[in-house]
């Protein structure tokens, strides 16, 4: 049902080395792009997180209650990707936790402050 979320950053290179590392845990890498905006995903044809500079050039910001999720594959895989979040720059946005009776998650805020969800449904 999704194609592709995209999200703004002030500092290509800086994003790229983020997220080419973060969602290399995932099975993510980089599958196209142009100058201005790179499309992680795992399999072509399949949804994918596309990061770039703004296209009317200016200032990067982050929505208010926008928000990208990406599944861990386990409670422990949804930990490991906000522990490596956390190691490569993200701030802390809620420790990973059991938040419902079917949902584990840990949220982040990235290099520019996009806000991230690695979670697990767990039932």
């Amino acid at each position: 049902m999704i194609g592709y979320t995209t999200i703004g950053t002030k500092d290509l290179d800086k994003a790229l080395a983020f997220y080419d590392e973060l969602l290399a845990m995932v099975g993510g890498k980089q599958l196209m792009g142009l100058d201005r905006i790179k499309f992680y995903g795992t399999e072509e044809g399949g949804a994918m997180l596309a990061v770039c500079k703004p296209a009317d050039e200016g200032e990067q910001s982050c929505g208010n209650g926008q928000m990208v999720a990406i599944p861990g594959g386990s409670p422990e895989g949804a930990a490991a990707l906000y522990n490596k979040a956390i190691e490569l720059g993200a701030t802390d946005g809620g420790e990973p936790g059991q938040r419902l009776d079917f949902f584990y998650g840990s949220y982040v805020y990235d290099l520019d402050g996009n806000k991230l969800c690695f979670f697990h449904m767990t039932a």
